[in-house]
């Protein structure tokens, strides 16, 4: 590894210039002297699956079995052997147009093939991904732990051929690399933790969210956030995560982040401030009138806090839940549609409800409505307000709705 991190410089010794680079996480590469081998023949399903399997396996090989089991599977094929020798035999040559060495590549012994690492040395990430995992399971000082794990974190770039999850070899690598990497984030996070080291739990937060979305590795960076004392950070973040989740998922996060998060906010504390600042950080932005449009952690509090006031009587609310359809009454799932039909039923939703009022954009086509002292049939003038507001000649979209009363649980 040289001054700047590249662990890419040398393999084995050999000048970076003539060793092979080849990135197994999220898409397949290779680099021949800094020139990505783009090639289309790179996408040809035989030659990219022998290539792949022979350049991850090369220190073991691959029987001739396997690899013609990965390649032509339960495909009726009268000579496999014969088939087989034609596959490396073109890769051959495909390699040298590509502009490999002439060298020979793919070596046969006792019928196992060998990448030719003596002629076109490798340099793996996934192998380097192995070796920093190794290497920081073994060391006993903890600041090298913590540098070895992050290392192997930050070589983690996505799935292990992620294009290729249906694929068994490598379905199983992506397993066994997706949990090592869940376990290097937790270790170099255990170890920041003990070392107060908060803006780089901060980093590797972000980054693990980045690299494995909707794993929760959001809790992180909210922890090292509220440590440091960011409070208005971590309660802008704690929404937008949870905002995110129900968009691009449609669901809620899970109950660990959701827990998690909820402990860090209680820890969240305050400089003395005299009661006219504090209540004039409390107040709203003024707008233009509409119901308040609000993240899920809001509308949840607004929720809870809604059904305690009804302990005491004189409120009926209603929660409803709009849904948008197509022309056939289903749900729909079309994302060039959807972003721009969700933005519209929001904004019609915000213009059709009362100022007092709760919305929640719930995931993509669905708002939820908080309605406070209205009755079911004013529900029903609610529904065709925005159906006015929204549908506008629309024929093919439409909003589903779906109402019940908000129950003290008392």
């Amino acid at each position: 590894m040289n001054a700047n991190g590249n662990i890419y410089d040398r393999a084995g010794g050999v000048p970076r210039e003539q060793t092979l680079q080849v990135g197994m996480f999220g898409n397949f590469t290779m680099v021949w002297q800094g020139r990505p081998l783009t090639d289309e023949k790179l996408k040809e399903t035989h030659f990219t699956s022998l290539m792949q399997m022979l350049l991850h396996h090369r220190k073991t090989g691959v029987s001739r079995d396997q690899l013609e089991e990965v390649l032509f599977g339960d495909r009726d094929v009268e000579d496999r052997h014969h088939l087989l020798q034609s596959v490396v035999y073109n890769a051959k040559k495909k390699l040298k147009k590509m502009g490999l060495p002439d060298v020979k590549y793919i070596i046969l012994k006792k019928g196992i093939f060998y990448w030719n690492s003596e002629e076109i040395p490798v340099t793996e990430d996934a192998a380097e991904f192995d070796r920093f995992y190794q290497m920081a399971a073994e060391s006993e000082d903890e600041d090298e732990q913590l540098v070895l794990y992050s290392e192997a974190c930050h070589l983690y770039k996505g799935e292990f051929l992620s294009t290729y999850a249906g694929v068994l070899w490598a379905a199983a690598e992506a397993r066994k690399y997706r949990i090592r990497f869940c376990e290097c984030v937790e270790r170099a996070a255990d170890i920041m933790r003990r070392q107060q080291n908060y803006l780089q739990l901060e980093e590797i937060g972000r980054y693990a969210s980045a690299i494995s979305p909707f794993s929760d590795w959001e809790v992180l960076t909210m922890e090292a956030m509220v440590s440091m004392g960011r409070y208005e950070e971590a309660r802008s973040f704690y929404a937008a995560t949870s905002d995110l989740y129900l968009r691009k998922r449609g669901i809620r996060p899970s109950s660990k982040l959701m827990e998690t998060m909820e402990k860090l906010g209680n820890r969240m504390v305050h400089a003395y401030e005299v009661l006219d600042t504090i209540q004039d950080n409390l107040s709203e932005e003024p707008e233009n009138g509409g119901g308040y449009l609000c993240t899920y952690p809001v509308f949840q509090g607004i929720y809870q806090m809604l059904n305690r006031i009804m302990e005491r009587g004189g409120q009926s609310v209603y929660l409803m839940l709009c849904t948008l359809i197509d022309g056939k009454g289903n749900p729909i799932t079309d994302e060039s549609r959807l972003e721009e039909l969700s933005n519209r039923l929001g904004d019609a939703i915000c213009h059709s409800v009362r100022h007092g009022d709760a919305v929640n954009r719930y995931g993509n086509g669905q708002y939820l409505i908080l309605l406070v002292n209205i009755t079911r049939e004013d529900c029903e003038i609610v529904q065709k307000r925005i159906d006015q507001n929204f549908v506008k000649g629309r024929r093919r979209s439409g909003v589903e709705y779906f109402v019940n009363s908000v129950i003290c649980d008392a």
